[in-house]
């Protein structure tokens, strides 16, 4: 508790899911938190939620100037900025011979080109004042293969590379970086048809479906984000969340090959639900 209370944070795809949950949990203790969002009533609905010293912005990750001016902004404001929850993020599946260019386009600008963004704008901030926290949010699709979720997997692969590349170099200058590796968890994204601005997939998986039967029921937002906030004041590397999630990854590094066969299998599995060409 300690170690939010009056810090100042701000969140990237605030407005739901993942980024409304850790919003919440971080002003509930005691954290000033500045919630972004592509949408804007979005971002400034779950301010309301967080209290009276809760702030909204809408920013879009993607416009790299557009992160800098808003993080320079926060930390001048505050006087510093504490944390940067680098959370923004989009997910597209289906069978990767279908998937058009446009939408892994979308996948890096948003995946890794927004989190390199969040980097950029706050690192060098937090390198001057000897402080400072980075999370990004990757996947446990981020540590093992996820068939039927290429480029969603490979884009949390990289965040997981730069998360722990960049953990490595900045200890030195007092600033932490933390990746969050969570299996399937209930947020809107589970259900979500169609991704705006692009056309609609001939076919793609049912994520709950799919995904619980790799990792289990999908697991609480809320739960999510008191176990992120406990691991990263533990100041844990790599958190995977929730424990089934944990086995996997363990299994994935000491097992690659054994891990690669299931989740073909579930893809297969899966691929069964298929009702059209």
């Amino acid at each position: 508790m300690t170690l939010y209370k009056d810090s100042v944070a701000l969140v990237t795809g605030g407005g739901s899911g993942i980024g409304r949950a850790l919003s919440l949990e971080l002003a509930g203790r005691g954290a000033i938190v500045h919630v972004t969002d592509i949408n804007p009533e979005s971002a400034q609905r779950v301010a309301r939620e967080c209290g009276s010293l809760a702030t909204a912005a809408c920013l879009d990750v993607c416009d790299g100037g557009a992160v800098s001016q808003c993080v320079e902004e926060l930390a001048d404001q505050h006087s510093r900025i504490d944390f940067i929850f680098n959370n923004a993020g989009i997910g597209v599946s289906g069978e990767t011979f279908e998937i058009p260019l446009a939408a892994w386009e979308r996948v890096v600008d948003i995946n890794i080109r927004g989190v390199i963004h969040g980097v950029h704008a706050a690192y060098p901030i937090m390198v001057k004042q000897g402080h400072g926290h980075i999370v990004n949010t990757a996947s446990a699709a981020g540590l093992m293969p996820v068939p039927l979720l290429t480029p969603y997997a490979m884009s949390k692969h990289a965040v997981v590379g730069l998360s722990r590349s960049l953990r490595a170099e900045a200890a030195p200058y007092g600033v932490h970086v933390n990746v969050l590796c969570p299996t399937a968890i209930d947020t809107p994204l589970l259900d979500a048809e169609q991704i705006e601005g692009l056309d609609k997939m001939p076919w793609k998986p049912d994520f709950r479906r799919y995904l619980s039967s790799m990792a289990g029921p999908p697991y609480p937002a809320h739960k999510l984000a008191t176990e992120a906030l406990d691991a990263i004041s533990r100041n844990e590397g790599i958190i995977v969340i929730p424990k089934m999630g944990r086995f996997k990854a363990i299994m994935g590094a000491l097992f690659p090959g054994k891990v690669e066969e299931q989740t073909g299998d579930a893809a297969i599995a899966e691929r069964k639900f298929r009702t059209h060409t």
